[in-house]
């Protein structure tokens, strides 16, 4: 090291030195970690030898005495550790053992919520108290996405810290994109101020806290593992949250969107100049689009694949097949969330996928035409096995999986939120596969392999549709109940009938009395 003079050895491990490239001259130590090539430097403040000696040893026992109790030496703020913990998850994701997706979500807990609330704390001195009130402090601090798990009115300082938050997040995104975002001016600003003032704002929802937290402890367990924080700081016990689920679509509410669907591919609705609704045809690539965009819809409500696995779906992985009973069905083998796997789905969802296949030609012939410069008649190109199933009109893979067609088609056929107040998205697809399946009797050892999950998911997400599917078991005997319970409220209602025409009898019977004069 250049910059050590005055250098002098202690006894094994531990070093009494100046440093060079510091105008004072008071002593330094340097206490080497035992069984790791790790050195911790101390300033000892003092220029006296003697006592710089004395602290030095004090020094190196401490160490010793930290290392030996498993104990913290080197102290590090929360976002340091954070960061090297999101570091080594996007390897993982370089060497596709998770997802490309999954560190970018991490990435915005730790550099948003987790930031403002441990980031600058020492990873070693964040305690119980800390980790047991993130849920109070996230409801507090945080906008929900849905009034679902209730509403509240904000203070003006809480209002102008999520205005802001909001155009970090907003210029970050436009960042990405090498877009240059536009400021907001001052009276801009203020009247997004009092709208979140003047709008009643929803809590942060228990399963975005829940995740939340699971990124936090995941944190704290990489610090233990590289030693920057003790043992005892191991946080695998999360408060007790409610489990959220998305809503999924009832049986009348997927007719609705299957039937309804399709005209909504031709015509789009629009306001004229008196602002009345009017039906206006669709051009040939939005109805391309919104062709694909249905079909998807289908073939996820039928399948109950993942978005990712929609993403990566390529011709190659379908295949034709019959079951036991000579059947036609289809065979997806699909990728998603850095796991694969096979799933069948009913001959339908061929049919879906022959129309998409059939939207693919299309978009190869618009391309060999805008390449070539003129109509090709005769054109009629297949696409390529390691093509993928969902694209653009260009032929690239469609990676937001036409999310605002989707969003447009919800609203309006009027279904885009559920009966919990939630904001449906694509993910719901998967959720009314689940539900349907369930609802027909299908058991959830086999519904978890086909799904790709496990049973206590399926458990813990679609109990509340068990009783449905076990309806007959549960209402046996249930008829011969039925009959009695009809007898008694006839017989109750007779009852009730004959003292309503005594009551009246009565009534007419009894002599009115004389009114009194008025004076």
């Amino acid at each position: 090291m250049a910059f050590i003079t005055d250098k002098r050895e202690l006894k094994r491990g531990l070093i009494l030195f100046r440093r060079g490239d510091l105008q004072h001259r008071e002593w330094h130590c340097r206490v080497k970690i035992p069984n790791q090539r790790r050195y911790k430097i101390l300033a000892l403040k003092t220029l006296d030898v003697e006592t710089a000696e004395e602290r030095a040893y004090e020094l190196f026992a401490d160490v010793k005495a930290k290392v030996n109790n498993d104990i913290a030496v080197f102290n590090r703020p929360f976002r340091d550790v954070a960061q090297e913990y999101l570091d080594v998850q996007k390897t993982r994701a370089q060497h596709q053992q998770i997802s490309q997706a999954r560190p970018k979500k991490i990435q915005a807990i730790l550099d948003g919520p987790l930031e403002a609330y441990v980031g600058s704390i020492q990873v070693h001195l964040i305690g119980d108290d800390s980790w047991g009130d993130y849920p109070a402090w996230r409801r507090e601090h945080g906008e929900g996405a849905s009034e679902r798990n209730g509403t509240r009115t904000v203070s003006r300082e809480l209002a102008v810290k999520l205005v802001e938050q909001d155009e970090a997040a907003k210029v970050k995104r436009m960042a990405a994109r090498r877009v240059r975002p536009k400021k907001l001016s001052a009276a801009e600003f203020e009247a997004a101020v009092q709208k979140k003032l003047e709008k009643p704002l929803p809590y942060i929802s228990d399963a975005t806290i829940g995740f939340e937290m699971a990124v936090f402890g995941a944190v704290m367990n990489y610090a233990i593992k590289k030693r920057y924080a003790p043992v005892s700081q191991r946080f695998d016990r999360r408060p007790k949250l409610r489990r959220m689920r998305r809503d999924e679509f009832t049986r009348e509410e997927y007719r609705a969107l299957h039937t309804k669907g399709r005209k909504w591919i031709r015509v789009s609705i629009k306001k004229d100049e008196e602002g009345k609704d009017q039906e206006v045809t669709n051009n040939a690539v939005a109805q391309w689009y919104r062709t694909m965009t249905y079909n998807m819809i289908l073939i996820a409500c039928n399948t109950g694949m993942r978005p990712s696995e929609l993403k990566n779906l390529c011709w190659q992985d379908i295949e034709p097949a019959k079951d036991r009973e000579g059947r036609e069905i289809v065979v997806l083998s699909v990728r998603g969330k850095g796991k694969a796997r096979k799933l069948v789905a009913a001959k339908s969802v061929g049919d879906y996928l022959n129309r998409v296949r059939g939207q693919a030609k299309i978009a190869l012939k618009k391309k060999a035409e805008k390449a070539a410069g003129r109509p090709l008649p005769e054109y009629d190109e297949e696409p390529k096995p390691e093509d993928r199933v969902f694209t653009t009109i260009d032929g690239k893979p469609n990676q937001s999986l036409y999310e605002h067609l989707v969003d447009d088609l919800l609203e309006v056929t009027k279904l885009r939120r559920g009966s919990g107040g939630t904001a449906r998205s694509i993910y719901s697809f998967r959720h009314t596969y689940a539900t349907m399946r369930l609802q027909e009797g299908v058991d959830s050892l086999l519904l978890a392999d086909q799904m790709g999950t496990s049973v206590k998911v399926i458990q813990d997400h679609y109990g509340h549709v068990n009783t449905v599917s076990y309806a007959e078991r549960v209402l046996m005997g249930i008829n011969g109940w039925d009959t009695e319970n009809i007898a008694l409220d006839a017989q109750a209602a007779a009852e009730e009938a004959d003292a309503k025409l005594a009551r009246a009898a009565q009534a007419r019977q009894e002599p009115k009395k004389p009114r009194r004069s008025k004076r």
